[in-house]
């Protein structure tokens, strides 16, 4: 068995399992998070603070829609939390990419390709024990809302997907 198999299948795995999740990961934002005040020595750049305030208004809207109760809060916390932190780090990785696309051979473009690929996996790792862990502690309700919008957005990217 090669790499580019078993990796191909990581991706393509983590695409129709997680673009839904990711994608709430990316965009939503925490209630009561206060954000962070950027260091002197790495400035946080208009792209990077533009993709925080999407993540925060996902977060934001996901709790609304699926009505998270006070009993729920730690659990929303603990998600919304890794949500952030993979946002984060993804924008961080595809920021480096994109930075070095204009020196990168083809080879170097699949690599790197690759790293985000595997960063992708590792962020679906940690945020699936927390999105699960949320769900158990939902109603029937909010879990049947959950599962409503979750596959409302992967069936979404995948009808944008196959239009392409």
């Amino acid at each position: 068995m090669t790499v580019m198999p078993s990796l191909c299948r990581a991706v393509l795995a983590a695409a129709f399992v997680s673009v839904p999740v990711l994608a709430f990961a990316q965009s939503t934002p925490a209630p009561a998070a206060a954000p962070a005040a950027p260091s002197a020595a790495a400035p946080v750049s208009p792209a990077i603070r533009a993709a925080e305030a999407r993540v925060a208004q996902r977060i934001k809207q996901l709790h609304s829609q699926l009505r998270i109760t006070s009993a729920e809060e730690t659990q929303w916390n603990a998600f919304a939390d890794v949500m952030r932190d993979n946002a984060r780090d993804m924008d961080e990785a595809a920021a480096k990419r994109a930075d070095g696309l204009p020196t990168m051979n083809a080879v170097d473009d699949l690599k790197s390709y690759e790293e985000l690929a595997e960063d992708h996996v590792d962020h679906l790792q940690k945020l699936i024990p927390a999105f699960q862990a949320l769900y158990d502690a939902m109603s029937p309700q909010q879990k049947e809302t959950a599962d409503r919008l979750f596959r409302g957005r992967a069936e979404a990217h995948a009808a944008a997907a196959h239009e392409r």
